[in-house]
């Protein structure tokens, strides 16, 4: 089964925490704070794998969630960092953000690609000791990892695509330059997903061919099996335009170029203007009759494009038509790659992020970086909660709730603790 859109949620794992620990050895008076980091958490990284053709694997797993790192021990020892979560795809998708549809990366090369970088670890109680706090009973907690909703989205990675009605015979000239072997049969659709062609013109010079599924009329708007696979020639620096010159379906040729570049052009205009080769197959069916292939001829020079007559079922025609195609490649760009649009969306954990209203007779301190702060302290030690009030009284809490009419005596919750305001 060809699968060539998916939609998945990546989640990488949180950092471990901190550890709250004091050094206890015998004979060894206040041996001071000495615990742990947490570790990091793992990342979600994304890497290319030329063994895969299709998205299949992501049909039936919609959530990959990576390791947390390991908490923070006495000892000063580190916690473990979680492992990363390596999903492999293939060679030509996009990573699309769910929600805006931006390219966040296009996988086209060997690089591996960190989608999702797993949070950091907390500090341990070792990092806050000073020569007047030689003893705190707090740590960091680990940061939280990311979590995104992705669409992954291929596009075949070919120089080539292969285009124009069913059965004008691209299956067929697809297996005689390649060594694919495409399904093959005298009806319509007998394509039903694209098929990757490697096309040898010489030693150490080849090119990638891609036989797309038949586009029909409405294709752009979603009819027939274009729509679906039209995504797949995006990235092609050449189109081989292929006719049936002997009508032998009781088509005009002339009129199935038109309707095939109406629909290109209907699903982008970049597209409709990329340069094409005009092919006019099924030659052998002609006999002397040379009037078809002349007409063709003329429809390639009007539209300024190369053309070239060939039978692709009796292999006549064919090493010319390779020749004249690697010749064209060689000026043209390389293959098209996506530049990234996506913007990531950090997570605020500044002072700006703090929130202060009333609710009722409460006054509610919140934000991420209150969170923060508070999941750093224990307030059952004297020194934690001076280290809270320095904080929260440098980020401007204070001075905001005054601003906002407290008196001595109101109630404030500021995450899980509630107090009474004291001037």
């Amino acid at each position: 089964m060809f699968i060539d859109i998916a939609k998945i949620k990546i989640i990488s794992g949180k950092g471990g925490d901190g550890k709250v620990s004091f050094h206890r050895e015998k004979y060894v008076a206040a041996g001071g704070p000495d615990g742990g980091d947490g570790g990091r958490g793992g990342s979600v990284v994304f890497q290319v794998d030329d063994n895969l053709s299709t998205l299949l694997d992501f049909r039936y797993k919609k959530k990959y969630v990576a390791p947390n790192g390991e908490n923070g021990m006495g000892k000063r020892m580190k916690g473990k960092d979680g492992a990363d979560l390596v999903i492999r795809v293939p060679r030509g998708t996009l990573v699309r953000d769910q929600k805006t549809g931006q390219i966040i990366k296009d996988l086209s090369d060997d690089a591996p690609f960190v989608a999702a970088k797993g949070g950091n670890g907390g500090w341990g109680n070792t990092h806050f000791a000073t020569p007047t706090r030689q003893a705190p009973r707090f740590a960091k907690p680990g940061l939280p990892g990311q979590e995104l909703e992705i669409t992954l989205e291929l596009k075949l990675l070919a120089d080539v695509g292969l285009i124009g009605f069913p059965n004008v015979g691209k299956s067929t000239l697809l297996s005689v330059v390649s060594a694919a072997r495409p399904k093959i049969a005298n009806y319509h659709f007998t394509t039903l997903i694209p098929n990757l062609g490697v096309v040898r013109v010489a030693e150490e010079q080849s090119f990638v061919m891609a036989d797309i599924p038949g586009i029909i009329e409405g294709a752009s708007e979603g009819a027939g099996l274009g729509h679906d696979f039209l995504r797949h020639i995006d990235r092609c620096r050449l189109l081989l335009h292929l006719v049936d010159a002997a009508g032998s379906e009781g088509r005009d040729p002339i009129a199935d170029i038109e309707t095939i570049n109406q629909e290109l052009a209907g699903y982008s205009e970049f597209l409709a203007a990329r340069p094409q080769i005009l092919v006019a197959n099924k030659t052998d069916l002609l006999g002397d009759n040379r009037e078809a292939v002349e007409r063709l001829r003329s429809c390639a020079a009007e539209n300024g494009w190369l053309f070239a007559e060939i039978s692709a079922a009796a292999n006549t025609g064919v090493r010319e038509l390779v020749n004249l195609t690697w010749k064209e490649l060689s000026q043209l760009p390389p293959v098209f790659t996506y530049e990234p649009e996506y913007i990531p969306q950090e997570e605020a954990v500044t002072e700006r992020d703090i929130t202060v209203e009333k609710v009722e007779d409460y006054y509610v301190v919140g934000g991420a970086w209150v969170e923060r702060l508070m999941g750093s302290v224990n307030t059952e030690d004297y020194e934690s909660r001076q280290y809270m009030d320095r904080m929260l009284a440098n980020a401007g809490v204070y001075e905001r709730l005054e601003s906002m009419g407290v008196q001595e005596g109101d109630f404030v919750v500021i995450g899980d603790l509630e107090f009474e305001y004291v001037h």
